[in-house]
């Protein structure tokens, strides 16, 4: 069986290539698809095949798939132009005729109402509207996210959120991406999987914070709108700044929690918990 992981010089599909192979995957049956030549040569490395492929190239996704008996479609970085991008995957699956085309969508994409789960949803509608056989990986968010902002909260003595007492259900890059690996080597994988870890609030992120560095860490719960202002003065752009801000907001609405037996049942074993997130980044 041969498996297609598109995106894979991005962080997380790097770790879905190398969960493949340690899970006794030849090296011969994986392709890697990215847009960076460097990291690609990384994975080659490897043994795996790799092609230089854009999402925007169809002739190349064409070629790539061609023979593909699995397809790992990774979202897209770019915010606002995923559709696009993923509908070019999801045709030329189709036409390939693959058996499963696996996506990497967005915890409660059917119903949430974050600004970022609008791509997300719309990208599941498209690969159910080609009837393709799939699965939908649905990652809550990843620890790295609070992880790499240690030096920040450590040096604020804040965290700094407008998600009030919700709930995040994160976990590792590294746990989903042996997720996902685990998922495309199933026989018969279930259509949707909500994935996540052991849930903690903002309040208890920083409390973790606190424990794992030795400083003194807390939560400041503000409105979206001054969260907005305050990452747009640390450098990030309005429109993103928003975005982040928003995803706050529907953090505090559980947006983004959700039980966590989808993905430790795919893992074997308990996910990688808050506090060993942040040590691992230490």
């Amino acid at each position: 069986m041969s498996f297609v992981i598109t995106g894979a010089t991005g962080q997380l599909g790097r770790h879905v290539v190398e969960s493949l192979l340690a899970k006794g995957v030849p090296a011969d049956q994986v392709v890697a698809l990215g847009r960076d030549e460097e990291r690609l040569a990384g994975l080659a490395a490897l043994g795996v095949a790799t092609r230089k492929v854009d999402y925007a190239d169809t002739a190349a996704l064409a070629a790539a798939f061609d023979g593909a008996d699995r397809v790992l479609l990774i979202s897209g970085s770019e915010v606002g132009q995923r559709l696009p991008q993923h509908q070019n995957v999801i045709d030329a699956a189709a036409a390939a005729g693959v058996q499963l085309l696996a996506y990497t969508s967005i915890a409660n994409a059917a119903s949430s109402r974050i600004i970022l789960a609008g791509e997300h949803k719309a990208t599941e509608e498209a690969i159910v509207a080609a009837g393709l056989p799939h699965t939908f990986l649905r990652n809550s968010w990843y620890i790295e996210n609070y992880s790499g902002q240690l030096a920040t909260y450590t040096e604020h003595g804040t965290v700094l959120g407008a998600a009030g007492d919700g709930q995040v259900s994160a976990a590792t890059r590294a746990d989903f991406a042996e997720a996902a690996a685990a998922a495309l080597l199933l026989e018969q994988p279930q259509e949707v999987y909500e994935l996540g870890g052991a849930a903690f609030s903002l309040k208890e992120l920083a409390a973790t914070v606190s424990e794992v560095t030795g400083a003194e860490v807390t939560y400041t719960d503000v409105p979206a709108e001054e969260l907005t202002k305050v990452l747009v003065g640390a450098g990030l752009p309005e429109g993103y700044a928003a975005v982040l801000a928003d995803a706050d907001l529907g953090l505090g609405r559980g947006d983004l929690y959700v039980d966590r037996a989808d993905l430790e049942g795919l893992l074997g074993r308990p996910a990688t918990s808050l506090a060993e997130g942040l040590r691992a980044a230490l």
